[in-house]
C-alpha cells in the first residue's frame, strides 16, 4: 500500500437503518475495508426512551447500541468505536455515579477512544479525573493543555491504531472552555488554537507517522454564524491530510455527511449524530493500491 499517496478519489452515500436492517452491499477488488462507528453527545443516557416520548419514541439505550456494535464488528472485524465527548450529564446516572457507570459501560463495549466534551468537567477536572480508571480506552484531545491541573499525563493528543494492516491515526480537539464551563471546574486547563493543533498533528500522522487514514475527534461543534468561532466546518476546510471530522457538541442530526473541500482540493467527511445516543455513525473506508473510497450511514438505535 502506497502511505504518501493521498486520496485521489472519494466518493461517499448514506442510509439511514435499523439494527435489523443492516447491511453492506459487496465492492470489487477491495484490498483493505476499515469501518469507523461513532457517537457523540450521548449525555448519560443509557435507557431507551419511553414508547410515548416526543423526540426518539422508542429509541436509544446502551443494550441496543451494544447488539448494534456487535453486528457490526462481527461483520467486520477491522472495526474501531469512537465517541466525540459530553459522555456526562443529563440523566440521574451522572448525578448519582458521576461518570462511573457511563465509563464502565463504554468499555464493556470496547470503545477504543473519546474526546473530552465541555460536560465532561461538569464534576471538575478532579472529578473526571476520578472516572478515568473507569474508562479503558484512549482520552484524546490535543487541545487542552492539562501541564497544570491534575489531568496531566491521562490524556494523549494523538493515537495510531493499527486494523488488517492499515494505519488510523487519530486526533482530538475540544471546545473553548471560558464560557460553558466555570473555571472552578476547569481550573488551570489552557485552551490552545484548534485550527494550529489540528495542522501540526494531521503532518504528524500522515507525513511522519505515514498513517493511512487520519480522523478527527471534534468537540467544536459543526458550524456557527459567527466565522470566528472555531467549528468542523471551517476546520475540515482549512485541513490538509485530515480524512473524517468526527464532530460534537451542537447535537446536530446529519442524514449524511457533509462534504468539505480542503487546502488540496481533496474531499473531507464531517459527520456528526445528534444526540442521547438514538443514532450511531458509520463511515466505510475501502482503500486499494492507489485510492480510498468510503461509504457513510447512520445507524438508527
Amino acid at each position: 500500500m502506497k502511505r504518501r499517496n493521498f486520496i485521489k478519489n472519494t466518493a461517499a452515500s448514506a442510509s439511514l437503518l435499523t439494527v435489523a436492517g443492516l447491511s453492506l452491499h459487496g465492492c470489487t477488488n477491495v484490498k483493505k475495508h476499515i469501518t469507523i462507528l461513532h457517537t457523540n453527545d450521548v449525555h448519560s443516557h443509557i435507557d431507551p426512551f419511553p414508547k410515548d416520548h416526543a423526540n426518539f419514541p422508542n429509541q436509544g439505550g446502551l443494550a441496543r447500541r451494544a447488539s448494534l456494535v456487535a453486528n457490526v464488528r462481527n461483520e467486520n472485524p477491522n472495526t474501531l468505536l469512537f465517541d466525540a465527548g459530553d459522555i456526562f450529564q443529563g440523566t440521574p446516572y451522572f448525578n448519582f455515579y458521576g461518570g462511573e457507570l457511563e465509563f464502565k459501560l463504554m468499555s464493556m463495549l470496547q470503545y477504543d477512544a473519546t474526546t473530552i466534551g465541555n460536560h465532561d468537567f461538569d464534576n471538575g477536572v478532579h472529578g473526571l479525573l476520578a472516572q478515568i480508571p473507569y474508562g479503558k480506552f484512549d482520552f484524546i484531545c490535543a487541545n487542552y493543555d492539562f501541564t497544570n491541573t491534575v489531568l496531566n499525563g491521562f490524556t494523549k493528543p494523538y493515537k495510531i491504531y493499527e486494523k488488517d494492516g492499515v494505519k488510523v491515526g487519530v486526533y482530538g480537539l475540544g471546545i473553548a472552555l471560558e464560557g460553558l464551563v466555570t473555571k472552578q471546574l476547569y481550573k488551570e486547563t489552557k485552551y490552545l488554537n484548534p485550527y494550529e493543533i489540528a495542522h501540526d498533528l494531521e503532518y504528524t500522522l500522515k507525513v511522519e507517522k505515514e498513517c493511512d487514514l487520519v480522523i478527527c475527534l471534534s468537540h467544536l461543534g459543526y458550524k456557527y454564524e459567527n466565522l470566528s468561532k472555531p467549528s468542523d466546518v471551517l476546520l475540515a476546510a482549512k485541513t490538509r491530510y485530515t480524512n473524517l471530522i468526527i464532530g460534537g457538541h451542537t447535537h446536530t442530526f446529519l442524514k449524511t455527511p457533509t462534504k468539505i473541500t480542503n487546502v488540496f482540493g481533496n474531499e473531507v467527511l464531517v459527520n456528526q449524530v445528534g444526540c442521547f445516543g438514538v443514532h450511531v455513525g458509520r463511515v466505510d473506508f475501502y482503500l486499494d493500491l492507489e485510492t480510498i473510497r468510503n461509504k457513510a450511514q447512520v445507524l438508527k438505535v
